[in-house]
Formats: C-alpha cells, sequence, structure tokens
C-alpha cells in the first residue's frame, strides 16, 4: 500500500532484498495508527508504504530468528551522528522511521528490518495482542520519563487509540487516574478498568491534577492540559499532529509547569505486560483483508478503536 503524497492505493513492488544484519519479516498483522491519518495530512511529508506497527515472521535473516514471531522497533538511526555516539539513538540527526520518515512500512506482505530493532514474541502473546506492542511501548514509555505514584492525582486526555493504551498501562501499573473522553462508547469500556469523565466537564478539574498526559491529538488538548495540571505540576505531550499551531505557554512560565514531550518507548516493558496477561483484544474494532485497505481506514478514521490489516494468515 503506497501514499504517492495525494493518494494511497495498492500496487506491486519488488520483494525487498536482504541485507548484512537485516532480516526480511513476512507482515502477518498491521495496525492502523492515528499518525498514518496524520501523514495523509502531509505529516513529515513521507511518501512510500505507510505503517509502522505489526507482527511477524522472519524469513530470511540470522538462523536464530527465521521462523520466529517478532515485532519491531521503528526507529533506524544512522549509529555515527553527535547524538547517536551519545546515546539519543531515537533523536538521531539522520533518522529514518519506519512508515513515517524515508523508510519503507508494513502495509506491505514482507518489510526489511535491521536485526537490532527486532524483538522476538513469546508464545503467550496470541498475533491479535503482539501488533499491540509498538504503541504499548509508547505508552509505558512515560513510566520511563517521569515518577508516578498514588496518592498523585493523574489525567490522561484522548479517548482514542492511545489514550486507552495508556490507561491500559497504568491501570496494570496500579497507578489511579482519571480519563477524559468525548465517545460514550469508549469511556463506557474504559470504565471497566479506570475512572472517565466527559471532556466536557473539564473546567470542573481547574489546576487538579499532578500529572496530565495529552493523547488528545488536538491543539485543544494542549490548552485544557495547561488548565487542568496544578501549578509546579507536569504535562506529557503525547499528541504528534500535522498542522502547525498557535498558543498561548505563558501558563507555563506562570505556574511553573514542566512540559515533557513523549515518544517510543520500551518493547521489552510492554511486552513483559502483555506476557503477564495484559489484555488489550477488547481495543479492537475490525479486521480486514490488505485488499480491503480502502475500508480499513474508513472504520479508522472514524474515532474508532483499533483496526487492523490481516497481511498473512500464517
Amino acid at each position: 500500500m503506497i501514499y504517492d503524497g495525494q493518494d494511497l492505493k495498492l500496487s506491486d513492488v519488488n520483494k525487498p532484498i536482504i541485507k548484512t544484519d537485516h532480516a526480511l519479516i513476512k507482515i502477518l498483522l498491521a495496525g492502523i495508527c492515528n499518525t498514518d491519518f496524520e501523514i495523509l495530512k502531509g505529516y513529515m511529508n513521507f511518501k512510500g508504504i505507510l505503517g509502522h506497527e505489526f507482527v511477524g515472521i522472519v524469513e530470511q535473516g540470522p538462523q536464530e530468528l527465521v521462523g520466529k514471531r517478532v515485532v519491531g522497533e521503528i526507529n533506524i538511526p544512522c549509529e555515527q551522528c553527535d547524538l547517536c555516539i551519545q546515546g539519543l539513538h531515537r533523536h538521531c540527526r539522520n533518522m529514518k522511521v519506519l512508515g513515517i520518515k524515508n523508510y519503507d512500512g508494513v502495509f506491505a506482505e514482507y518489510t526489511l528490518l535491521p536485526v537490532k530493532n527486532l524483538h522476538v514474541v513469546p508464545e503467550e502473546i496470541e498475533n491479535e495482542r503482539a501488533v499491540f506492542i509498538e504503541p504499548l511501548a509508547a505508552a509505558f514509555r512515560i513510566l520511563e520519563q517521569i515518577s508516578i505514584s498514588n496518592p498523585q492525582k493523574v489525567a490522561i486526555l484522548g479517548d482514542g487509540k492511545l489514550g486507552l493504551l495508556i490507561s491500559k498501562a497504568l491501570s496494570f501499573s496500579k497507578i489511579d487516574h482519571l480519563l477524559f473522553g468525548k465517545h460514550e462508547e469508549k469511556l463506557s469500556l474504559a470504565r471497566t478498568w479506570t475512572s472517565t469523565e466527559s471532556s466536557q466537564n473539564f473546567r470542573r478539574y481547574d489546576r487538579y491534577f499532578d500529572v496530565v498526559i495529552d493523547a488528545t491529538g488536538r491543539k485543544s488538548g494542549i490548552e485544557q492540559a495547561l488548565s487542568l495540571v496544578k501549578p509546579e505540576g507536569t504535562i506529557v505531550l503525547k499528541t504528534t499532529i500535522a498542522d502547525r499551531i498557535d498558543l498561548n505557554l505563558s501558563l507555563v512560565a506562570v505556574n511553573e509547569i514542566k512540559m515533557i514531550g513523549s515518544r517510543c518507548g520500551p518493547f521489552p516493558m510492554a511486552i513483559s505486560a502483555l506476557k503477564e496477561g495484559l489484555e488489550v483484544r477488547d481495543l479492537i474494532q475490525a479486521v480486514f483483508d490488505l485488499s480491503d485497505y480502502q475500508k480499513a481506514f474508513d472504520v479508522a478514521r472514524n474515532n474508532s478503536l483499533k483496526v487492523i490489516l490481516k497481511i498473512h494468515d500464517k
């Protein structure tokens, strides 16, 4: 599935050719992410094969990996720039990102990735849960960046795919929190594991929370976070959008607020949580064959839960 800068369409392309220190992966399942829709709006000026959430089987590569189910980290650093040398590989000056920046993604029958990016999926984790590992790792990244513990007051803004996964990650980590959202069907689902509140009622919580996590994907979410967080509190930004936004950041200075950007996260932590029983299949809206990609994207675009593309059965 190729995006040419204007349209998304199925096309025949050559099977990737194996390279040293890489693995050729047959894609089983691939998840549609909100970032994919931002790319269709111009984010990162990407052209090529979309998709970065997947589970697949190694077809060619190191013998110990051939036949294994794997998931893959999406950042492909140069390993040579000053930031890489400092250990900041996720912020490489020459970064390629799977299905997002200068590197073809996984909405295809096969993909090629460096071996160092791969993680073997334990037998206990079914494909339908394994496809969540990349976004779930992004959710757990928050707990790498800041220390959160009860009785701190914590809010998540946004009941979309990422907001719900962040909520699942915090609940699994036994961190109490309040999830704000606009969609009653999603909030009803979330109430099976956490407390929820309508976004319309956010003004009731003026400067109330120690930590506010914005996963709305909208300017309004950042504005709400600024009004909800306590003085000297912390806002974690998970929002990535194509549009440039104008924002009055005077409250950051006046209320001495800490703002932290948060992106990709720890795959081992996500894999461990799923292995220990964290359930995510209740977040699946639908599964479509790759040939039905247009319908899949239409469903995913309509405030849905996770929509998955089935590429190969096995």
